[in-house]
Order: structure tokens, then sequence, then C-alpha cells
């Protein structure tokens, strides 16, 4: 039987399954550690060394990006979540930081998930677009994931 469709499905995209793949060795990796001290010790440190991976402007992003969700809102703890930065509250990721080389796109992304108390109306956002962080922008930050965790 012949389809007249003229697009065709190709599946995940490489950098979908890479991902896919991080975000499997990542559950396995905090399946084996012992205490919880230790399974947030090595968390943030293994975030700290994704970001250092990063390319140059988003490894400034995530550098500044990390510095302000952590001191805005001490009850997250960083872990990785899909390869990049997340944040959790009870483990559930409340917010993340994407790079920009990720997924090859233009610019890296501030997003928020379900867990994230931003409810504002029918309609609210949940992702944030960054070319730069910048004062202003490291201020909204901290609104943001204060009010997401409040």
């Amino acid at each position: 039987m012949t389809s007249t469709k003229t697009s065709a499905y190709e599946g995940f995209t490489a950098q979908e399954r890479a991902a896919m793949k991080e975000h499997a060795q990542e559950r396995k990796k905090a399946a084996r550690r012992a205490s919880q001290a230790e399974k947030a010790a090595e968390a943030e440190r293994d975030v700290l060394a994704k970001i250092a991976e990063m390319q140059d402007s988003d490894r400034a992003m995530a550098e500044r990006v990390h510095a302000v969700v952590t001191a805005a809102a001490p009850v997250l703890a960083p872990k990785l979540w899909y390869g990049m930065p997340a944040y959790a509250l009870d483990g559930k990721i409340v917010c993340f930081f994407q790079s920009a080389a990720k997924f090859k796109a233009r610019y890296a992304t501030l997003g928020f998930s379900d867990q994230a108390r931003l409810d504002d109306g029918p309609m609210w956002p949940a992702g944030f677009a960054l070319t730069e962080v910048t004062p202003e922008v490291e201020t909204r930050i901290a609104a943001l994931v204060e009010r997401a965790v409040s």
C-alpha cells in the first residue's frame, strides 16, 4: 500500500537521542549513590561539570543562571536533566537551563516545568529565550524562581 503523504516521520533527531541517553545515564548514576548528602553533592558537581563543558556564551549564561537560581531559591537542588542543568524541589524539576548548542538553537532557554508555581490566569510563559544574562535579566530570573517555589 502506498501513502499519499508528502512528509514522513523520521524519528528522533541525533540531539534528541543523545539527550535521552544522557538522561538514562543520569538516572542510573543517581541510583548508585549512597546517602542523600552524597547524592546532592555529586549532583551539584555533575551540574557544574556540565556547565564547564559548554561553549563560551552558553557557559557564561549557565554559570550566571546557576548562581542566581541557587541564591534565590536554596531549596532547589541542582541536578542534571536530559544532560542540562536543572533545579528540583522534592525530586521534581522546577526549572532548567538549555544551552543553544545542545539542540543547535538560536538562543539558550530558561524553562519552567508544570511544578513551577508561575500560574497567571489561563495562560503564562513557561520558557524564556536567553541571549545574554545582564543584571536586569538576573533580577527577573531571581523573581521567577522565587515565585516558582513559593
